[in-house]
């Protein structure tokens, strides 16, 4: 049986010396990350190769507790590893947020409290817990956590972890093909619009620059409500977003179980560097504005809940191979026609009855 692991975000009601303490905690932290990944070797990836070298240094310059130094450590080393994948350069690490295990974390889901432990001591701290939160950590003993910081407020994604049911045993396969114009489109013809978003995303953009210009160039007065007004917008397309794309996923997965059938999904791993340069001014705020990896994700782990087995599949030429006849490179916009056989229908729909067809022996020999 497969165990899933999903974080639950509770917001923390701290006093302002507790806040100051983990304030602190996170700026040690984050420097003794930083200290580790300057003064090792750079391709050294191996979390225990590095605490052999640097183990002894950290808790004597920090003051961390044996528990965050391993965690610290362990972050440098998943970093570069993370780096190493993804053929990027490691970055500074910022105080945003602090791994936890058993030994320096644990909930009370009488008291609705977490101990954690900081730089200075280790406190008890009341969350502010709603409906969801409540009902995920009820029964459930969370081992581990991670301490966030958003703004001026502190949060805690408690990591549950649960049986996943059994896999539906299908040959039939549900696919979804990804897009812009209709964020989602199923092999059953159900489509999921993105006008909407994409008009959302058109107002927040140009109201970012008016105020971004006004916050430079206005009175002094209106430069002040302009950087209050940024304040209280930011994060809010963002949530808009996540919130799309939880509804969508559910749905697709909801219609999957119903079927039943597998869940089909395009592996869309680089497609902003796919853009072609040409196109990219035009293109990059769609693209870069499109949360096509949390759609997937979100659908990834929806799919393990329910017992939908999830493969990924190539997209390439995908929207422009004829489903019928397999006729290449027919594609005009959101419309596709074939002249080889006369096949005629929405572009994002061909794509995906592709998808379908591969998503049936993706996994097989």
């Amino acid at each position: 049986m497969t165990v899933q692991v999903l974080p639950v975000q509770c917001k923390m009601s701290p006093t302002y010396s507790r806040a100051e303490d983990r304030e602190n905690t996170l700026k040690t932290f984050e420097d003794a990350c930083n200290w580790i990944d300057q003064d090792t070797p750079a391709k050294l990836r191996n979390n225990v190769r590095i605490q052999s070298l640097v183990y002894q240094d950290v808790r004597a310059k920090f003051g961390l507790s044996a528990n965050l130094v391993i965690r610290a450590i362990n972050r440098v080393a998943a970093n570069r590893k993370m780096a190493t994948i993804d053929h990027s350069t490691d970055k500074n690490f910022e105080p945003l947020s602090i791994d936890y295990d058993a030994p320096i974390f644990a909930f009370r889901e009488k008291d609705k409290d977490v101990s954690v432990t900081l730089s200075r001591s280790r406190q008890r701290i009341k969350q502010v817990l709603g409906a969801y939160p409540s009902d995920k950590l009820r029964g459930a003993k969370p081992t581990s956590a991670m301490l966030c910081k958003n703004g001026h407020e502190y949060y805690i994604n408690i990591q549950v972890k649960s049986n996943a049911p059994n896999e539906i045993q299908t040959d039939k396969v549900l696919d979804v093909d990804l897009g812009v114009t209709d964020m989602a489109v199923t092999s059953e013809g159900q489509k999921f619009g993105g006008e909407t978003i994409k008009k959302i995303k058109r107002h927040y953009q140009s109201m970012r620059a008016v105020l971004q210009q006004k916050s430079v160039k206005g009175t002094r007065s209106s430069r002040k409500r302009c950087r209050e007004l940024q304040q209280r917008l930011s994060g809010k397309e963002s949530r808009y977003q996540r919130q799309i794309n939880h509804e969508i996923s559910k749905a697709i997965v909801t219609r999957a179980h119903e079927i039943p059938a597998r869940l089909a999904l395009e592996d869309l791993a680089g497609i902003r560097e796919g853009v072609s340069q040409k196109a990219r001014k035009n293109q990059r705020p769609q693209v870069n504005g499109w949360a096509f990896y949390q759609l997937k994700d979100f659908g990834t782990y929806k799919a393990l809940q329910a017992g939908i087995f999830r493969v990924l599949v190539d997209p390439a030429y995908t929207s422009q191979t004829c489903h019928v006849c397999g006729e290449h490179r027919n594609r005009h916009g959101k419309s596709f026609k074939c002249p080889a056989c006369g096949w005629s229908v929405d572009a994002d729909l061909n794509g995906a009855q592709n998808i379908d067809f591969l998503g049936r022996y993706v996994d097989r020999p």
